[in-house]
């Protein structure tokens, strides 16, 4: 099962697979907390400034990837600000859930409602395998994420500081789909998202004169490594498409540069 969003910023037009169908997030969920986090430091609820130091009991069980369950107990100290790379670029669970604790997942969910998001909820905490027993999935569909993003990058979420701030942590170098499948060079503001059966990358592309929002989500997959293909294939035929309507004239001519 594959759905998508596709929005062109510069004239608006969109295109749709499955727009309303509620998939599984897996780490792309981690925007709303990201978004959540700019918010509070902006309106002075806390500071991305702000000291932490990780101690063994917030770690997340069952989470061999995490890098912070390698860290020793008590042993560094690192600001709010670290702990948002650390979940947007290394996808670190143990980050997220410290994140998610300090912020309160009541809270982030009412930011997504402020936002008239209905299906995307955050539900549980990161590799909480009996909250995921019970079907508290972290959900959301291929037009709410496009609407989280739109609504972020133009401006309506955040002040221009904190806009920026969030898009700049997403610019940040990391393994996802997207940025496997398009061009060296090309800014992907993105977090991509893994868990069996499911695999998902929500982001804004960027080329030189034309940017676009793209969010593609897969479940029910029979073999993990079909999503991904799946989603490369798509980010490199969304992007060919832009890029050819960026580099042509309004009748479709290519312009050779000289």
């Amino acid at each position: 099962m594959l759905g998508y969003a596709i929005k062109d910023l510069s004239t608006g037009d969109t295109f749709w697979r499955l727009p309303n169908a509620v998939f599984p997030q897996a780490s792309s969920i981690k925007l709303t907390v990201l978004l959540e986090l700019l918010r509070q430091d902006q309106d002075g609820k806390l500071s991305l400034d702000e000291k932490h130091t990780v101690r063994r009991n917030e770690m997340t069980v069952g989470d061999p990837e995490a890098i912070l369950n390698k860290l020793g107990d008590g042993t560094v100290t690192m600001t709010l600000r670290d702990l948002a790379i650390f979940m947007a670029v290394l996808s670190d669970n143990s980050a997220t859930n410290i994140l998610i604790e300090r912020l309160g997942m009541d809270n982030i969910n009412a930011g997504i409602a402020r936002l008239g998001l209905k299906e995307t909820k955050l539900r549980r905490h990161m590799i909480d395998l009996d909250a995921a027993r019970r079907g508290n999935e972290n959900v959301s569909t291929p037009r709410e994420m496009l609407a989280l993003l739109e609504t972020v990058q133009s401006g309506r979420a955040l002040d221009a500081a904190h806009t920026q701030e969030f898009l700049r942590i997403l610019r940040l170098p990391k393994e996802s789909e997207f940025n496997r499948a398009l061009p060296p060079g090309v800014a992907i503001a993105d977090k991509p998202g893994s868990l069996e059966g499911v695999r998902c990358d929500s982001g804004i592309v960027e080329i030189a004169g034309r940017r676009f929002i793209f969010c593609v989500m897969t479940t029910y997959l029979k073999h993990d490594e079909d999503g991904e293909r799946a989603i490369e294939a798509a980010a490199r035929a969304a992007f060919a498409y832009f890029d050819r309507l960026d580099r042509s004239s309004p009748y479709g001519r290519t312009i050779p540069v000289r």
